[in-house]
């Protein structure tokens, strides 16, 4: 039992020491699983005399009114030593053998937080206490249940402890110990009433009546402790606390045991009832249900903990374990993450991952858009061709057809292809882009690397800079091309046309007819057509051979080259972790620890059930 409840204290204090109780994360999962008993009562019910006696030292602080205003989580230990001592949580490396001293420090540490007011706070108090006369048990003490509000006191002070008791009562995994005075009617009872609001079946309450020695002559508390006023599903615990005289006096807590112990031994209504009665038997009792309760709990424990072994093992590799400190595994290290992040950028454009389709939207839609936009019915109107076929003649008029007018005609069309063909590679550039920025991203190993993370990402971006400049001369080339070399067999058609309608003796006149003009527009239009549907099979090519083929082949070899030349400490530099997570992989090495301890722990004793 002792190792079993121990345990749980263990657990609990290590949570705690984590920083998370009070939270949201998985080591308040943890404590919330694991049972404590929550005492609850109202102001001046002898909760705190309870406790006392359970712990069989004289530790809390005293006054009228409203004395307990933060939640005291008190961690009972059993030792083999004959030492008594003291811990808190705020406090770790100090130890408390002056137990006056412990209750000073409750004092002062409640009003840090709270000031000298009579208000109150959720935030606790964490005080383990270590004696061979103590039973394994962690209680928790809140401030006394009030009914209205004093000088000093906001007026929501009423709602705020009732909330306060509430969000500790209402976990499945906490036993109520609700304390009442004998010297009330139960009915009235504050504790009585808010336990049965959270659990109207009584399976998690005990019922503790105090100042049973307080009661009016010829009256006694038999109904209630025998469970005929209010049946629990625990029997009923009477005790008789120290009285202000004792306490005045200093009487210590072994002498106030044996008092209460004569007390009950001698009574005439409560003798009876004397093996069930006292501090003493309530925290044997407690602890003896606490044992049952956790052998119950094991199982679930053990998975949850598993689970949450499983889930932080996973994050921690997602994070990355602790860097070496020679400059050949750094360097290692780095050409691992490139390769991580090669390897995400390609899947992109290989399809594995979505966005590199929008490369083919390009070509298959944005291309053939740009083209078909571009201004050959002005450029190629009867006017225009007037105008440029007059210039190109001079003064001497062409004889049958005017080559020189054509190929002003051609050349100056061809250009127009210009903008198109830089379009398309600034399109293909930018869209390589965006996946170098979503494959950062995605990248989870360079997370924790900020720098390095922006050294990749600009030597990437400088790379697809290069090769855009490589695949926009490259698809200008193949517009000149075109424009630099006209197909003979297109003028090789001319004077068979002449020949099949023409007339070569027509006067000058005649041949700048509209009728003329439109059929040099015609076929200008009709090689500027073919030569269209020539490019726009070739530009695309061009644009994959230099930018989307070579950014999948050789991204980043100019950064590998880069990096091959650093030193250790330029290497250290680039891996230098993102704070929060040096910060993230500590805690769950915390957790991580806290987790593996307690499943030890618990297969160690899970022979107990």
């Amino acid at each position: 039992m002792d190792n079993l409840i121990g345990l749980v204290n263990r657990i609990q204090r290590a949570c705690t020491a984590l920083g998370d109780y009070g939270g949201e994360g998985a080591v308040q999962s943890l404590w919330e699983s694991l049972p404590s008993v929550v005492v609850v009562g109202g102001q001046s019910s002898g909760k705190s005399s309870v406790l006392e006696s359970i712990v069989g030292r004289d530790f809390l602080p005293r006054g009228s009114g409203i004395v307990t205003r933060r939640p005291l989580v008190l961690q009972l230990h059993k030792t083999d030593d004959r030492s008594e001592y003291a811990e808190f949580l705020h406090m770790p490396k100090k130890r408390f053998s002056d137990f006056a001293a412990v209750r000073k420090e409750i004092s002062d540490e409640t009003d840090r937080i709270t000031g000298r007011t009579k208000q109150i706070s959720n935030v606790p108090i964490h005080l383990s206490v270590y004696s061979p006369n103590v039973v394994n048990l962690t209680l928790i003490d809140l401030p006394g249940l009030t009914k209205i509000a004093v000088d000093g006191q906001s007026e929501s002070i009423v709602g705020d402890i009732e909330n306060m008791v509430r969000s500790y009562i209402e976990k499945p995994n906490s036993i109520i110990l609700a304390v009442s005075p004998a010297n009330q009617d139960i009915a009235t009872s504050d504790a009585i009433k808010i336990a049965r609001e959270v659990d109207p079946q009584g399976e998690r309450t005990f019922g503790v009546l105090t100042k049973l020695d307080l009661m009016d002559k010829g009256t006694n508390a038999l109904d209630v402790l025998e469970g005929r006023a209010y049946r629990l599903q625990h029997p009923w615990v009477g005790v008789v606390n120290r009285s202000q005289q004792d306490i005045n006096k200093n009487v210590d807590m072994i002498a106030a045991r044996r008092r209460e112990r004569d007390y009950f031994q001698q009574s005439s209504d409560y003798g009876h009832l004397t093996s069930r009665m006292g501090s003493e038997y309530l925290g044997k009792v407690l602890s003896k249900h606490l044992e049952a309760f956790i052998k119950a709990r094991i199982p679930s424990i053990q998975a949850m903990i598993n689970k949450q072994i499983d889930e932080l093992e996973t994050e921690l590799n997602q994070i990355g374990r602790p860097l070496a400190n020679d400059a050949g595994a750094q360097l290692y290290t780095i050409l691992e993450l490139c390769r991580a992040f090669d390897h995400i950028f390609k899947d992109h454009l290989d399809g594995v991952r979505p966005g590199g389709e929008k490369i083919y939207s390009v070509f298959d839609n944005q291309l053939p858009a740009a083209l078909k936009k571009l201004p050959f019915d002005k450029h190629l109107s009867a006017q225009n061709v007037r105008k440029i076929v007059s210039e190109a003649d001079g003064y001497q008029p062409h004889l049958i057809a005017p080559e020189q007018g054509y190929r002003r005609l051609i050349e100056s069309s061809l250009i127009l292809f210009r903008g198109p063909a830089e379009a398309v590679v600034d399109a293909t550039h930018f869209i390589l882009r965006d996946l170098v920025r979503k494959s950062v991203g995605e990248c989870t190993e360079l997370k924790r690397f900020p720098t390095l993370q922006a050294e990749l990402a600009q030597a990437a971006v400088e790379a697809l800079e290069r090769m855009r400049d490589e695949s926009r001369k490259t698809s200008l080339r193949l517009v000149d091309m075109e424009a630099s070399y006209l197909t003979v067999d297109f003028f090789r058609k001319l004077p068979q046309e002449v020949e099949k309608g023409g007339n070569p003796g027509a006067s000058t006149m005649d041949r700048y007819t509209d009728g003329h003009l439109r059929r040099i527009g015609s076929n200008v239009s009709a090689y500027v057509n073919m030569v269209c549907d020539l490019l726009r099979n070739s530009l695309p090519k061009a644009v994959v051979h230099c930018q989307v083929r070579e950014a999948k082949r050789s991204l980043l070899d100019h950064f590998y080259a880069q990096v091959g030349k650093r030193e250790g400490k330029q290497l250290s530099q680039m891996l230098d972790e993102d704070p929060a997570l040096m910060e993230r992989r500590t805690q769950i090495a915390k957790r991580l620890e806290l987790y593996r301890a307690a499943r030890d722990e618990i297969d160690a004793v899970a022979w107990l059930k």
